[in-house]
């Protein structure tokens, strides 16, 4: 940790094993874990909760203040778990007085350029590809993958086991285990790929596509295929998670798939 070319304040609480590189800037009110690597010239405001062995790549700025003009200096944090990964020029602000906090979990990949804004929630194990942006507000679960240069609007709720291409812009809630894609947002499918990477079997995965035809392919509106789920689908905790995800969306489901072509 002795690098005479990097600033720690003295009131910073950093692990004994902790390397930080040449031109680091660490302030007041930061913890950072033990075995994680600070590459050079990354900034790390005040705030920071950093975990256990991560990696944090030369140009990243951690727990900046909020790009929202509605934040008024309150005391709030950015946490990052263990074992993530965040690349060249990513940016975390941190939260508002509307949670305290924005937060990143466990075994992420942010890569170069990414930005996750002021009281969003990162599971774990979650990809965010280069350029991938999230707006404030903005809650990940576990397992999604972000492409590339997507941008996505505050408030958005993307679910669990989820992939969305990318250059996509997310303007609607992204349900669990689905594929995203085309513009506007729409399903194109069930990422059957990641599941069966993840142990899910064949059978749940056609369970999973069973429900999503009917709330998709079949020309009934979210009410009545949530009816007809509840009715005719054998409850399980893939279906029970889809359903709660559906309750709780707060600005409602991307489109369903649609055969015709863009112009």
């Amino acid at each position: 940790m002795n690098q005479p070319l990097a600033y720690v304040n003295p009131q910073a609480k950093v692990a004994a094993n902790v390397v930080i590189e040449p031109f680091v800037s660490i302030d007041k009110n930061v913890v950072i874990e033990e075995g994680t690597w600070i590459g050079s010239n990354v900034t790390i405001m005040e705030g920071a909760r950093i975990g256990k062995n991560c990696k944090i790549f030369p140009g990243a700025v951690i727990s900046a203040i909020p790009q929202d003009l509605k934040f008024a200096g309150e005391d709030t944090i950015v946490k990052i778990g263990n074992n993530v990964v965040i690349r060249e020029f990513a940016t975390i602000n941190r939260g508002t007085k509307a949670s305290y906090e924005t937060v990143v979990g466990d075994n992420c990949l942010l890569m170069a350029y990414t930005h996750v804004a002021h009281d969003c929630i990162v599971g774990n194990n979650v990809i965010m590809a280069n350029g991938a942006m999230l707006a404030g507000h903005v809650i990940v679960d576990d397992w999604a993958i972000i492409g590339g240069g997507v941008l996505v609007l505050q408030f958005c709720h993307i679910g669990a086991h989820t992939i969305i291409a990318g250059g996509s812009g997310v303007g609607k809630d992204v349900p669990p285990y689905t594929k995203a894609a085309r513009d506007p947002l729409s399903y194109v499918g069930v990422n059957s790929i990641g599941l069966r990477r993840r142990g899910f079997s064949p059978e749940v995965i056609n369970k999973i596509q069973e429900i999503y035809r009917i709330i998709f392919l079949k020309n009934y509106n979210v009410t009545q295929a949530v009816e007809i789920i509840e009715a005719k689908v054998e409850a399980t905790p893939e279906r029970d998670e889809i359903l709660s995800f559906i309750a709780n969306s707060p600005r409602g489901l991307m489109k369903g798939y649609s055969k015709i072509r863009d112009k």
